[in-house]
């Protein structure tokens, strides 16, 4: 089966398409200033030892008009990778947000796109995109099963003490106001491919997620099921990241708007768009920073040092909650996977909570999966290089072959 993958934005698309006997993409690329005057596609193929990147500057009218040149590229008679689109078994879509009622990943009917419209308010910028990707495939490929793969699902299974926010409950049920978590399609495939590496059933592993990027967020499993997460109604809360403050005192943003005559969206902006790394040092990149620290720079190593502190708070949280009990922890996506200094900052002095890192070992590159605790580790730590499309094409078999 061939399975191609999805995510639609307001004026881009991103595509990968899989052969699913052997989990491997044969071609991948992103449409660019859809709408726009001048778009832009990058194709890449991967198929059988060749790759090759082909580019494509025109006007794109509308989604449809950008996958219709996707698709002359996927079965071109020379550099295609199919023959016919009859390949094509399933198509699977990143939806950012479920709401409470799509708990899970699932087969696409008009139930599901009224869902998925109804939760435009708790994903204002990504739902309507990601709801627009489903009906152009709807119409592009007739007859080809679609589902969609929620970012939100994996923090569904969290416990209600655990989701609940202290605030007036008739409020939280009228507006669907709770903890959601995101990342969940990376989380869920790092649950996956962890409980492989130990070598025990999924719904057996104990473990400690970080997702660490220009967003970020951590996951505690406990039994393979979220029992919390670092994000919560969006994915401004918990630590800090690239652009984003994460948890600050609520009262800030009226203080900003009384004080400095902000608007709401405003304050949203300088939450969102303007703090987190940005904020503190003017720098995003954290090869910037850490450039930055060995040449004195006060604000980047401030900038640092909080940026750690934030990841072991919750870290520490989540050692509690797992009463100790923890097979693992893995680190993933962008300084997750590549940052040795971060990830060593993050694990210095636990060796008394049995958390032991082979500083060898982590300054290692590689983009494999990898084991970079000592031998006599309680806690097991791990690198998985993280795969959402590849999580996603993966639900999308599962749930199409039933």
């Amino acid at each position: 089966m061939k399975i191609l993958v999805l995510n639609a934005g307001s004026s881009s698309c991103k595509y990968k398409l899989y052969e699913m006997d052997t989990q491997t993409s044969l071609c991948s690329g992103t449409v660019e200033r859809i709408g726009e005057a001048q778009g832009c596609l990058t194709h890449k193929i991967e198929v059988k030892g060749r790759e090759e990147k082909i580019v494509v500057e025109e006007a794109f009218a509308d989604h449809a008009a950008a996958m219709n040149k996707v698709i002359d590229l996927i079965r071109d008679p020379v550099k295609g990778v199919i023959r016919d689109m009859k390949e094509i078994g399933a198509i699977g879509h990143r939806v950012l947000h479920g709401g409470c009622r799509l708990t899970a990943p699932a087969l696409v009917n008009e139930d599901v796109k009224k869902t998925i419209a109804e939760t435009i308010p708790l994903g204002p910028l990504h739902n309507p995109a990601n709801l627009m990707g489903i009906n152009v495939a709807e119409k592009l490929f007739p007859g080809v099963p679609n589902v969609a793969v929620f970012d939100t699902a994996f923090g569904m299974s969290m416990p209600p003490e655990a989701y609940t926010y202290a605030l007036p409950q008739d409020l939280c049920e009228e507006l669907h106001i709770r903890r959601y978590g995101f990342h969940g399609t990376s989380h869920t495939y790092l649950v996956e491919r962890l409980a492989a590496q130990l070598k025990k059933p999924q719904d057996e592993v104990n473990c400690i997620t970080l997702h660490l990027g220009n967003g970020s967020s951590m996951g505690c499993v406990k039994n393979g099921r979220c029992i919390d997460t670092s994000m919560g109604l969006t994915p401004l809360e918990g630590l800090v990241m690239g652009t984003r403050c994460g948890s600050v005192d609520p009262a800030i943003g009226p203080f900003l708007m009384k004080e400095k005559g902000l608007t709401a969206d405003e304050v949203d902006t300088i939450f969102n768009k303007k703090s987190g790394m940005l904020g503190l040092c003017g720098m995003i990149d954290m090869r910037d920073v850490h450039a930055a620290v060995e040449k004195g720079d006060e604000k980047a190593l401030l900038a640092k040092n909080i940026l750690i502190r934030t990841i072991r708070k919750q870290l520490g949280a989540y050692l509690f909650l797992l009463e100790g009990k923890v097979d693992a922890m893995v680190f993933s996506a962008g300084i997750g996977e590549n940052d040795d200094v971060t990830r060593a900052g993050i694990c210095a002095g636990l060796e008394g909570l049995g958390i032991k890192m082979d500083l060898a070992l982590n300054k290692k590159r590689s983009g494999e999966e990898r084991l970079i605790s000592t031998p006599d580790s309680k806690v097991k730590i791990f690198i998985i290089p993280t795969n959402e499309e590849l999580q996603i094409a993966l639900t999308a078999m599962r749930i199409v072959n039933g």
